[in-house]
């Protein structure tokens, strides 16, 4: 499909737990569409969406997949429909964001076997916060322990009466052979080939379902005041008359849908598929949303507008080198065409487009607004950047920021030969360009990896040595104690060295005191007399500076001091500025080593958000790891945020304890605050 003119484009973004069959269900999808021979499977490693080697050993989805597969809908419209497979585990919550900055829709899974899940909560929000509208698809209704009413039952209690249930399954676990639509109320049973007819109602389904019918039928009409009068005068709407309204009222996020289906066996999901694409907003029902400075504009997805294009996804293939996802915001897309980075203001030319099915690459003419492509070499443009025409008003346009994910787990990286130091530094640069989540920083001399979990980093890693064919050993990251002295004390620092000829002699006279935390270093000149020289006073200042750097007695660098020189002695000849900074470094030295140090250790102020039943076991465990509960405030849907200052030290696993301790549903931010004394007993020697 080489346009995307004469049929309607949508994008569908599959968000949930990790296990709840999103992977499945998008096999499931291309293979009803044809877009496939057969189905892969998650455990053998021969799914579409799930192909990096990483995705393949643990069995899970690491990143996002994308899937184009064309769509002949029950409606007669031909539909050009994009999926993107997003991660469930934690650690990979930005693909969901970058997912959701491209979905049309937001289709929640949940597992009929599983329920609603700490991951179904975070897929919920992140689509909340984006503003995608939802609809929710329960899965594995053919599992063992599957039960659709009661997931639906779960599904009410933790999101609310805005769930509105279209489908009803035909017997649960190995019984589940067909779906009862709610609208029309009819019956489907499939066959082996996932193909339906259709066929009465059972007798245990019937009544339930022309009960949901009313029920739903009320719940949809009474959002449209003109069919809600008809409806109250007898006039009862056809399914094709709710079904339009339902889907504006999934537009304005006023409904989420449920439907059913088994991406294993098939059942419901070519119903999934016509129901997707007839609820789903087209393009322009939702104009996308970026900046012109700090001022919001919309962006109309004219096909024959100025182009203007969102790369929310890039991933380093060692083929082909790097391959930018991006989604036409307005304008047609043509190989040959250059474009501007709108941050970097980087001109690229666009070598070749292709759709995306996984690895796979289909050739593209052009691709039109609204529509997801990829194209390969693109160095300048990382994940996040707006790409416009030159001279269009697009190129003083910026993409919204991304939800901030800040790093809360971090490794220490020693490059294991030469070779592989010369190279780290670019390549960790072009992990961080493919997941904005991946931060690095200097620790000391240490190169310090940060991201949102263990598993997090350890694909990062396995990436940066299969891709980019660097390698590194890992250690925890070392925390940045610092030292001060302990009371005021007075020292002498003094350097003479005479052995014929030129010599070295300096002496200095110090008053070294603590200052309040955080005050950091001031140096006083008190010298009267010309006892030092004034030419000779900045040496002396640099000589401190570079001994408080250099550690106290117990090797940290020294922090909130203060350093006056009163006095000292300089001769005629064999003075230097590098005797005077000798000098001054040693009498800190032993200003120092007589007076003693207090050993300080980095403190972090931490926000947490937890379920309110949680709340105990948290505050229990942050007291436990010598922390201060500073505040707590409670937050609408059973949430409340707690805040506290924590020794860093305490917290170098503390995301993966805290998932543990809210079953996955605790959010956490950590940010330096101070430095503070630490205890005697735990001081590090």
């Amino acid at each position: 499909m080489d346009q995307a003119s004469s049929v309607a484009v949508r994008t569908v973004a599959l968000l949930g737990a990790s296990g709840s069959g999103k992977t499945t269900l998008t096999e499931a999808l291309l293979l009803r569409a044809g877009a496939i021979p057969r189905a892969g499977r998650v455990e053998d490693g021969s799914t579409v969406t799930d192909h990096e080697p990483e995705e393949i050993a643990r069995g899970i989805s690491l990143a996002l997949g994308v899937a184009h597969l064309p769509w002949q809908a029950d409606d007669g419209h031909t539909y050009d429909l994009t999926v993107l497979d997003t991660p469930g585990f934690l650690d990979f919550a930005g693909a969901v964001d970058a997912a959701l900055s491209a979905a049309d829709l937001a289709v929640v899974v949940v597992s009929a076997v599983d329920g609603v899940q700490a991951g179904t909560h975070l897929a919920w929000r992140a689509a909340a916060d984006a503003g995608v509208p939802r609809v929710v698809v329960v899965t594995k209704e053919d599992k063992v322990r599957a039960d659709f009413h009661r997931t639906l039952a779960q599904l009410r209690a933790a999101f609310g009466d805005t769930l509105v249930p279209l489908e009803l399954p035909f017997g649960d676990e190995a019984a589940f052979t067909g779906v009862a639509d709610v609208l029309s109320e009819e019956g489907y049973v499939y066959d082996a080939d996932g193909h339906h007819h259709s066929e009465p109602l059972p007798s245990g389904v019937a009544e339930e379902e022309h009960r949901l019918h009313e029920e739903v039928t009320e719940e949809i009409v009474a959002h449209d005041d003109e069919q809600l009068e008809r409806y109250l005068a007898g006039d009862v709407p056809s399914a094709a008359d709710l079904g339009r309204t339902l889907a504006q009222e999934v537009c304005d996020g006023r409904a989420v849908p449920v439907l059913v289906a088994s991406g294993t066996t098939g059942v419901g999901v070519d119903r999934l598929a016509d129901l997707l694409c007839a609820l789903c907003p087209g393009p322009d029902a939702r104009a996308r949303t970026v900046l012109a400075g700090a001022v919001e504009v919309q962006v109309a997805p004219d096909p024959h507008g100025p182009t203007l294009v969102h790369v929310f996804r890039t991933v380093a293939d060692p083929f082909v080198g790097q391959v930018t996802v991006f989604r036409v915001l307005s304008g047609t897309v043509r190989p040959g065409d250059r474009l501007v980075n709108t941050t970097t203001r980087t001109e690229e030319r666009v070598p070749g487009l292709f759709r995306l099915r996984g690895k796979e690459h289909t050739p593209l003419d052009a691709a039109v607004a609204g529509q997801v492509a990829a194209v390969a070499k693109l160095t300048g443009t990382p994940t996040g950047s707006l790409l416009a025409a030159r001279g269009t008003p697009g190129v003083g346009m910026t993409a919204a920021p991304a939800p901030v994910r800040p790093g809360v787990y971090a490794l220490a990286l020693d490059p294991v030969t030469q070779s592989d130091d010369d190279r780290l530094s670019a390549a960790l640069a072009r992990l961080c360009a493919e997941d904005p989540t991946l931060t690095v920083d200097r620790t000391g001399d240490r190169t310090v990896l940060r991201g949102l979990g263990d598993t997090h980093l350890a694909v990062a890693l396995e990436r940066l040595a299969r891709v980019f064919g660097v390698h590194v050993t890992t250690a925890p990251v070392p925390v940045g104690y610092r030292e001060t002295v302990a009371r005021p004390v007075a020292a002498e620092g003094r350097v003479k060295k005479q052995s014929g000829g030129h010599g070295q002699y300096a002496v200095v006279h110090l008053r070294v005191s603590p200052l309040p935390p955080g005050s950091g270093f001031e140096f006083v000149d008190s010298v009267v007399g010309g006892a030092i020289p004034r030419s000779y006073l900045p040496a002396v200042e640099r000589g401190v500076r570079e001994a408080m750097a250099a550690g106290g007695p117990h090797g940290y660098p020294v922090v909130d001091l203060r350093v006056e020189v009163h006095d000292g002695r300089a001769h005629a000849v064999d003075s230097s500025d590098m005797a005077f900074r000798t000098a001054a470094a040693a009498g800190l030295k032993e200003a120092l080593a007589t007076a003693g140090t207090v050993v300080l250790e980095p403190v972090c102020r931490v926000q947490i958000t937890v379920p309110t039943a949680a709340q105990g076991d948290v505050m229990s465990d942050l007291s436990a790891r010598r922390g201060r509960i500073t505040d707590t405030m409670s937050l609408d849907g059973g949430e409340v945020v707690v805040e506290a200052v924590v020794p860093e030290a305490e917290l170098r696993r503390y995301v993966l304890d805290l998932r543990s301790l809210t079953g996955g549903r605790g959010g956490l931010t950590v940010a330096p605050d101070h430095y503070a004394p630490c205890p005697d007993h735990l001081a590090p020697v």
